[in-house]
């Protein structure tokens, strides 16, 4: 459907699935429940020589209108289970994923990579701000936090949306399917300059992005 946005990793398809399964479900639901309201409006509207009535409760109604959605949504959790397995569980994360470190701050994103020795967390690496470039179809981790408020790393392309929270480190993972640059937003509100942190995921092919790599090293 052309109002989401296009997906552009590997796991978004799936994703995107639950998604409109859950759309389906609960547009199916409210069509139903506002076609009985206007039903009932018309059939038990007020006429002349007619007297209001105290109707009992019904168990039975109840218990039915109270299982169901329970069943549903007991399902769509377990159906969506390994979905969420996959992209959250850091031991499901894929072992050949290029490491990097991001921190979050009032207003921008600080991207650290590892640098000529492809090790993160040595004399080389690097910061870039509210630029992360990663190479497509190659599958890419990294740490999150935050050095002041909560904000949220939110990609919509990737369908990538995690909090970044002060003082806890959190693991995400994603890949590319497409080359292009995608738009990174904070969707957290974070003070009175949130509306301006903003910046972009830029998708190369291999070759262009060790380029990059080496020439910023």
């Amino acid at each position: 459907m052309g109002w989401l946005p296009g997906a552009a990793s590997t796991y978004a398809a799936d994703l995107d699935r639950i998604f409109y399964v859950i759309l389906a479900v609960t547009g199916l639901v409210f069509i139903g429940v506002e076609a009985t309201l206007i039903y009932f409006l018309w059939k038990y509207r007020g006429r002349e020589g007619r007297k209001a009535a105290y109707i009992e409760g019904s168990n039975k109604a109840e218990i039915i209108w109270t299982v169901t959605p329970a069943v549903f949504i007991v399902g769509l959790a377990v159906a969506s289970q390994s979905v969420w397995s996959k992209i959250k569980s850091p031991a499901n994360f894929p072992t050949d994923a290029i490491e990097y470190r991001v921190e979050a701050r009032q207003y921008a994103w600080g991207i650290t990579y590892a640098g000529a020795d492809g090790v993160l967390g040595t004399e080389d690496d690097f910061t870039r701000f509210n630029e992360m470039h990663v190479p497509v179809g190659q599958p890419v981790s990294f740490e999150l936090t935050s050095a002041d408020v909560i904000h949220s790393f939110f990609v919509p392309a990737f369908r990538i949306k995690q909090d970044a929270v002060p003082g806890l480190i959190m693991r995400v993972w994603f890949e590319a399917t497409e080359v292009g640059e995608f738009a990174l937003a904070c969707a957290e509100l974070c003070g009175v300059a949130h509306f301006n942190m903003g910046g972009k995921v830029i998708v190369h092919p291999q070759d262009e992005f060790e380029r990059w790599v080496a020439e910023q090293s």
